[in-house]
């Protein structure tokens, strides 16, 4: 079963950190990422810019129209996002537990939504 895990932080936070303390955390994070890697339980990974570069597309009055940002105001922001394979959610809790933004940045806001991905068949 496959899982996408979503990982949160705060981007003033990441934003205030110095280029020394960023270096630091980064090094720790690649460490966690080779174990998840080398846990055979990694199917994708990937990084996001900040949510100011992103752009929302939604339908209002029957037509399609795009706007500056995430949709929805937080404090928190998706950062980040891997897919996980597990066996169930248990496990899927288990392995997500040893990664770097469940195990790092407490000060950064960092956390983890970790939801089991539902797959189509593809044509």
């Amino acid at each position: 079963m496959k899982f996408l895990c979503l990982a949160y932080g705060d981007e003033r936070k990441f934003d205030a950190m110095s280029s020394v303390e960023l270096d630091a955390i980064s090094t720790q994070c690649r460490k966690l990422d080779d174990v998840l890697r080398d846990s055979g339980h990694l199917v994708a990974m990937g990084a996001l810019q900040p949510a100011r570069a992103a752009a929302t597309v939604r339908t209002r009055k029957g037509k399609v129209a795009a706007t500056d940002g995430p949709f929805a105001e937080t404090k928190e922001q998706v950062g980040g996002f891997f897919i996980i394979e597990a066996r169930d959610l248990e496990q899927a809790l288990e392995v997500v537990s040893n990664t770097a933004p469940a195990r790092l940045g407490e000060h950064l806001g960092w956390g983890v939504e970790v939801r089991p991905i539902l797959e189509f068949e593809q044509k």
